[in-house]
């Protein structure tokens, strides 16, 4: 994404993955505006440490903003007039739809439908949304891909994901907005969120307190570093599509301009085989806690990223022991860990 005329939208630009896409545009070029409203959902400190790192940025400007507030947000876009909107921002977690459901309702549902009338008041190029993994909930068939049924949601989460592909295909269908949906699988790294895994793991090896480990760590995560993860999600944003885009194929519409894809490394990992590589990157022994599977979580994920890869070159390079390696430097360096 190098042509400066691009002026790009991403929401949830304080977040994990939307600081990292933000970065690497204003890299390529492009103008950005970033919307995040700083919730308190884990450590807001990380969330502004990673705005700033944006704000040094000439072509960056950023607004805080709730997107379920529709007055504010549709004012937010007429400010900023985007060709493209990259939607990132949403209230994440499995486990956290039992506490508070409504802020799923809020962020996932309320938000969404504001940014789909903000494409298409606007009339964008291209809507790049977040979907997730966990859409698949009770599918036992490996490796999920695209054409596999999806209407068996674990976790509110999961459903509100779901519905976020439904709402974007009729959108895409009402009003020709082009519209492709990413559903992204356990992603890692620096900079990563508080309540995964790798961060959670990782904090609790270097302080020597225990690990909850779930289900006798025989579950297992696709695990994809976030430098691959935003390698795609720019390759998409250029890749916009058209009424009849490869129809019949499973990541594409026969009747609108809409797709989903899966993004991720395709190399599922057993729990206790991502513990033992955290370990050696630590060098700390985990003490381990075990705990009965969460309700909402799945046993397993596993992606099928051949359809990503047909339409955009999408080819994960960042091997689980070299990501692993990068997120404990990270972190030991973000939090002053010496040991």
């Amino acid at each position: 994404m190098s042509n400066e005329s691009h002026h790009i939208v991403v929401t949830g630009a304080a977040g994990f993955i939307g600081a990292a896409v933000a970065e690497r545009l204003l890299h390529d070029g492009a103008r950005v505006t970033g919307l995040d409203n700083f919730n308190s959902y884990y450590d807001v400190a990380l969330k502004e440490a990673r705005w700033s790192r944006l704000t040094r940025h000439a072509r960056f400007t950023g607004q805080r903003v709730d997107l379920a507030d529709k007055a504010l947000t549709l004012a937010t876009f007429n400010t900023a007039q985007p060709t493209h909107i990259i939607h990132l921002a949403a209230q994440a977690g499995v486990r956290y739809g039992l506490e508070n459901p409504q802020s799923y309702v809020d962020s996932n549902l309320s938000g969404f439908v504001n940014i789909l009338e903000a494409s298409r008041i606007h009339k964008v190029r291209h809507l790049v949304f977040a979907s997730s993994s966990s859409v698949y909930g009770a599918n036992q068939t490996v490796p999920f891909s695209e054409d596999q049924n999806v209407d068996h949601p674990m976790s509110l989460y999961a459903a509100t994901k779901r519905s976020n592909e439904l709402l974007a295909h009729s959108y895409a269908h009402l009003f020709k907005i082009p519209c492709t949906g990413l559903r992204f699988f356990t992603v890692y790294g620096p900079w990563g969120r508080p309540d995964m895994a790798p961060y959670k793991f990782t904090a609790r090896l270097l302080a020597g307190t225990p690990i909850d480990v779930h289900h006798g760590g025989h579950m297992r995560r696709d695990f994809t570093f976030i430098d691959d993860i935003v390698e795609g999600i720019v390759r998409v944003v250029s890749h916009i599509p058209g009424a009849d885009d490869a129809a019949p194929s499973p990541d594409s519409s026969p009747v609108a301009p809409y797709r989903v894809f899966n993004i991720g490394r395709g190399e599922p990992v057993e729990l206790m085989d991502f513990i033992r590589t955290l370990e050696k990157h630590t060098g700390q022994k985990a003490n381990i806690n075990p705990v009965p599977i969460q309700p909402g979580e799945v046993e397993g994920t596993w992606c099928d990223t051949s359809a990503l890869e047909r339409a955009v070159g999408y080819k994960p390079k960042i091997s689980l022991d070299e990501g692993l390696a990068k997120t404990v430097a990270w972190f030991r360096d973000f939090y002053k860990i010496k040991t």
